[in-house]
């Protein structure tokens, strides 16, 4: 969801007003150019649930899974209205009151375009997904790169020597056969989420998937059915791409010494330091990049080798090692290098930002995970990541077979002028965006989630609150805040929204920030924050939140050639549709985090990991806008949890 473009290729971004575009809360007279892209944004996360995974073949419950429900409009409009008293002034909500009261009319707008969702969802597998792949992905222009593809912080390896990455290389290769393997023999465990099946098809399309760009709006390329899926995958050593096939000819995947084998002659081919970023080209403003697409296509040499690129199974960074900054930057460095790369003047010429899934290991033992969340979210990578490290922790008992290997191919470009002028323009607008970037890391490590389960309190839902306090402690108010739950209950079910902000917060918030209040009242008022909280993520979870309702009902209306209603025009609903706040959770066994972009120019986005004794956070901002601080944010964070837990008897010394 979003409603302000925050940047034009090749510029700074700026806070919306000193931009000359429509605040949400200043005039109404151009107002739909933003609210038709809003909740066009991709969320970045899903809220994952408690897994348990059952034998079986994974497609075994397709077919069985329920359709995505289109819930009753009285009841949106209900928790719209509710979800509005926090964030918009009493006045404002008389205002929505009386819109709401007209939409909700019978026989009036509101029940014609709910009875025209209800045909489309008897007619559809899923009545969403498809409107939300073109409106959330390909229909949106800004670059992938921060503004959309999240990247992922794994723990830093310590390399020995300078095998060290490619060993490590061919370990986490070996480990992704390994996975893929479940899935095309169906032996990947079906997953289930509170006694409930999950939906299992986003797997199918994480290997051998690409986005392609386009002028006016994306496609996704993904394996033809039916046809032989690819047998290699792209490896990339400074800003030079080759085609490394990862199976013998019997079928057999590679074993860890072919891998680290044929890295090294990888490494032999890639010596030279003097090649053009090529891949920088993918990180551009959409439009840009797919006019510069066009261009480096038109070219045979250039076609055969991107179409390599975009049909592997998926991509292997090997980068540089970077700068050497404090030990409390380090965390934030490493984010920052698996979300960009770090410009163009460092590792950012190493990616193809289009590509689905791409791993990054870096000669100093930096590690991570890109990847482009057209066709998946961050639950099924993140399920892909514990597989792998915990492959790559196992000892390798298969030697590599006395037979020859053919050289990994090199994929060869031409660069024209007009090519070279089109990297030279992404190299510059990358940098911009880079620099503007504010990015902070850390762990809290007072407690972690084993505590709060104890205590009978959800851990997402005590964390999604506590953001809350901080940031009514930074800003001295509260925002709408976007949290992504998962929808793989149903059949090809994506993405809903849990709307964090609530009463019950914005009255715990504000008693916190009362000296006269005694702590058992403050203790209550966090408990009932959390249980509401709580409350919406189980609605969210069982198909029956409010904003992918919202908008199914306003593109529904743009379907059949309506006039789109008032209650979308509306300066409350631009409010609660501006996310300053866009949070999420990915909890991976593994200890790692997550990291991307705000929505908004004037916002923050926040990604985090609960482990059992810790939780390891990532907290972004714009430098453009005086009003964001991520380091500020961040130390409220830590501040707000700290209270919290005392309020919970949690007084253990320790640092964080």
């Amino acid at each position: 969801p979003r409603l302000l473009p925050r940047r034009a290729a090749g510029s700074g971004c700026s806070p919306p007003l000193l931009r000359g575009t429509l605040h949400p809360r200043r005039g109404r007279g151009t107002m739909w150019a933003f609210l038709a892209r809003s909740m066009a944004r991709p969320s970045n996360l899903v809220k994952p649930v408690a897994l348990r995974k059952l034998p079986g073949r994974y497609l075994a419950h397709q077919e069985s899974l329920p359709s995505l429900p289109v819930p009753p409009l009285q009841q949106t409009l209900d928790h719209y209205l509710l979800a509005l008293q926090p964030i918009i002034s009493e006045e404002e909500l008389s205002h929505t009151r009386q819109l709401v009261e007209e939409f909700r009319k019978p026989g009036g707008v509101g029940e014609r375009l709910q009875k025209g969702l209800e045909r489309r969802a008897r007619k559809h597998e899923n009545w969403l997904s498809d409107w939300w792949l073109k409106t959330a992905y390909l229909e949106y222009r800004l670059p992938v790169v921060v503004h959309s593809s999240p990247g992922v912080v794994l723990p830093k390896q310590d390399f020995q020597d300078r095998q060290g990455q490619l060993r490590f290389a061919a370990k986490l290769i070996a480990g992704m056969l390994d996975f893929k393997a479940k899935i095309d023999r169906q032996t990947l465990l079906v997953e289930y989420s509170r006694g409930y099946p999950l939906c299992m098809d986003q797997y199918s399309r994480i290997f051998a998937s690409c986005r392609l760009p386009g002028p006016k709006h994306d496609s996704v390329l993904l394996p033809p059915p039916g046809r032989r899926p690819p047998t290699y995958i792209t490896v990339v050593r400074n800003f030079q791409f080759f085609q490394l096939e990862v199976y013998n000819s019997d079928g057999t995947p590679l074993t860890v010494d072919q891998l680290h084998s044929q890295l090294q002659r990888i490494r032999g081919q890639s010596w030279k330091t003097d090649k053009e970023p090529l891949g920088v080209l993918t990180s551009d403003h959409r439009h840009t990049w797919g006019q510069a697409y066009t261009t480096l296509m038109r070219d045979k040499l250039n076609r055969e080798s991107a179409r390599a690129i975009q049909r592997s199974l998926f991509t292997v960074c090997l980068d540089a090692p970077v700068l050497k900054v404090s030990d409390a930057r380090a965390g934030s460095r490493l984010a920052a290098q698996m979300l960009h790369g770090g410009g163009s003047y460092s590792n950012s010429g190493n990616r193809w930002f289009d590509k689905t899934l791409q791993f990054i290991v870096g000669e100093d033992g930096s590690c991570g995970v890109l990847y482009e969340q057209a066709v998946a979210e961050g639950p099924p990578i993140a399920t892909i990541i514990d597989h792998v490290l915990d492959y790559c922790k196992d000892p390798d008992p298969v030697r590599a077979p006395l037979i020859p290997l053919p050289l990994p191919q090199k994929l060869y470009f031409r660069f024209t002028p007009e090519i070279k002028r089109d990297i030279e323009h992404a190299k510059r607008n990358l940098d911009i965006l880079i620099t503007d970037l504010d990015i902070t890391c850390f762990t809290y490590c007072k407690f972690g989630k084993e505590f709060l389960k104890r205590l009978g309190l959800s851990p997402d839902s005590f964390l999604q609150v506590a953001l809350q306090l901080a940031y009514y402690r930074a800003h001295g108010e509260l925002c709408a805040t976007a949290e992504s739950a998962s929808l793989r209950r149903f059949h090809r079910g994506r993405t809903e929204t849990i709307r964090s902000t609530t009463s019950a917060a914005l009255a715990f918030v504000q008693a916190m920030a009362d000296e006269d209040r005694q702590a058992s009242e403050k203790l209550s008022l966090l408990r009932e924050a959390v249980k509401v909280h709580s409350t919406l993520t189980e609605q969210a979870l069982d198909g029956q939140g409010i904003d992918r309702h919202l908008l199914g009902l306003k593109l529904e209306a743009i379907a059949d050639g309506f006039r789109v209603p008032e209650l979308f025009m509306d300066t409350s609903y631009a409010v609660a549709s501006y996310w300053k706040l866009s949070t999420g959770q990915v909890a991976a066994r593994t200890d790692c985090v997550m990291c991307y972009g705000p929505l908004v120019p004037d916002g923050y986005a926040v990604c985090y990991n609960p482990l059992p004794a810790h939780v390891n956070f990532s907290v972004t901002a714009f430098n453009c806008c005086e009003e964001t601080n991520a380091e500020h944010l961040a130390a409220n964070l830590q501040r707000a949890l700290d209270d919290m837990g005392a309020l919970l008897g949690n007084c253990k010394d320790g640092g964080s």
